[in-house]
């Protein structure tokens, strides 16, 4: 009866799981359909979805191996599609130089580097040991996956500012993480579960920031408003005497004014030049 209750369970999360993750797919949408409006992708990067992209294969691949895996494997096969229209949105309207540096990134996660670790799962390693082997590999993927916001986090503390880290992906990404961890919990699958505890914890790290910092770009706007206006009040300050010395300037020589006197029929007398 336990038994049974762990596959419903189980069944459940691997299920929300899926439902969950394609969400978190389809939230770059917005992205691409400004890249298609634009036509052009100048200013956004392509390794965030090549990455995706080889997190879906290795996971995909685990799933094959790995026995009852069908939550893993369907959410991550559409996941590989859904990368891959990305991919091709983004190449269509890049310019050269990103379309070379996206195709190296390409070449170096997804043919290369995924095609040597299956020719070396596959020829040097059999049954269990070929699963656990893949087992690792996706968990340390994952985990460096999972850490990658991290830079994120650091940014919003020394800027005090949430405004590159939305509050509704970040408690997308920790409900996910979330679903995931209890599937691999409940079908006893470490390679699952571990990696998505990190993610679980990061996520719920992301939003405690998010709350704290919440205010922070509203409070630096009105700083550097009033930071503004103090540094024009001292500008004008400081025109004000440079103004006045143009007018009046002192360096310049002063008409010299000779005494004389007025005799008494109105005629100035002339000036004595031996005084």
């Amino acid at each position: 009866m336990a038994f049974s209750n762990a596959q419903q369970l189980a069944f459940i999360f691997g299920l929300l799981g899926n439902i969950v993750s394609f969400l978190v797919f389809l939230a770059p949408i917005p992205t691409f359909y400004t890249i298609y409006k634009k036509k052009s992708s100048d200013g956004y990067q392509s390794i965030p979805y090549v990455v995706a992209l080889s997190s879906a294969s290795l996971l995909l691949y685990y799933g094959v191996l790995k026995t009852n895996a069908t939550m893993i494997i369907s959410i991550n096969a559409l996941g590989i599609v859904i990368e891959l229209a990305y991919l091709l949105i983004f190449l269509i309207y890049a310019s050269t130089k990103e379309k070379m540096y996206t195709a190296r990134l390409l070449l170096l996660f997804n043919v290369g580097g995924f095609g040597v670790m299956m020719a070396l799962t596959i020829f040097l390693l059999k049954g269990r040991q070929r699963v656990n082997a893949v087992g690792w590999i996706c968990a340390a993927f994952s985990l460096a996956v999972f850490t990658a916001p991290l830079s994120i986090m650091r940014r919003v503390i020394k800027t005090k500012s949430v405004e590159f880290m939305p509050f509704a992906l970040s408690f997308f990404l920790t409900l996910c993480a979330t679903t995931w961890f209890f599937y691999g919990l409940f079908v006893k699958d470490m390679f699952i579960a571990l990696p998505n505890t990190l993610g679980f914890l990061l996520g719920i790290a992301q939003m405690i920031l998010y709350m704290i910092y919440k205010d922070g770009k509203t409070k630096m706007t009105e700083t550097k408003e009033r930071s503004n206006q103090q540094e024009v009040s001292l500008d004008m300050k400081k025109l004000t005497p440079i103004h006045s010395a143009k007018l009046y300037p002192t360096s310049q020589p002063q008409p010299q004014v000779t005494e004389v006197d007025i005799l008494p029929t109105g005629k100035p007398a002339e000036p004595d030049n031996n005084v």
